[in-house]
């Protein structure tokens, strides 16, 4: 399994992540935030085939290539049903403060549970695991076999998601890391939005 980091940015730097069967070469894209063509030519460097692009909350700093990518590509982009504010609403994506107000209408939505698979090898597959706290739409997407997870801005390096935004929670946020993230096999790497990756065992208390 390959993971590459490709940092973007508009106001934010962001981690926008490839997820790919180093087999087929075909995977998904997470959290595309920005540059666009950047990530494109990515693509087109190494071959790639993206399926789909996954979104782990619906900030701007981490849709903002999602539908210039999407129509390109033509392909979907999925987000937990409660993203249907974040996507569509400037003041709530906080596109509307920083950069061109961003609309996504077209998501196709996921819920707790739910297996994301790769069509050309449907061994691979992410679960979407539900992690209200820095949104009300924050999701991981957690793939077992390789003992990985994308895991937003939910949790850093040393550190947790913001709480003091719209739909932010810190009470949540806790609640999710202990009982969402910190019941992970401690090996687990996470790979987050805004920082290095760590692992679930160096962020236990």
């Amino acid at each position: 399994m390959i993971v590459d980091t490709v940092p973007v940015s508009d106001f934010i730097q962001t981690n926008a992540y490839f997820y790919i069967d180093e087999q087929t070469k075909h995977g998904f894209l997470i959290d595309p935030g920005a540059e666009a063509e950047k990530l494109l030519n990515v693509i087109i460097e190494n071959g790639w085939i993206i399926e789909k692009i996954l979104i782990t909350h619906g900030h701007f700093d981490h849709i903002g290539g999602v539908d210039e990518i999407s129509q390109k590509l033509n392909i979907p982009y999925l987000a937990h049903k409660n993203s249907q504010n974040y996507l569509t609403d400037g003041n709530y994506n906080l596109s509307a403060f920083f950069v061109n107000e961003i609309k996504l209408n077209n998501a196709l939505y996921v819920d707790e549970g739910q297996n994301i698979v790769l069509e050309a090898n449907p061994a691979v597959k992410l679960r979407v695991i539900y992690t209200p706290g820095h949104t009300q739409d924050a999701v991981i997407y957690y793939d077992a076999n390789n003992k990985l997870a994308f895991v937003g801005d939910t949790i850093f390096k040393n550190t947790v998601g913001r709480t003091d935004i719209p739909g932010g929670n810190e009470q949540q946020l806790y609640q999710s890391i202990r009982e969402k993230i910190f019941t992970l096999p401690d090996d687990t790497v996470l790979y987050p939005g805004h920082s290095e990756p760590t692992t679930v065992g160096a962020e236990k208390p």
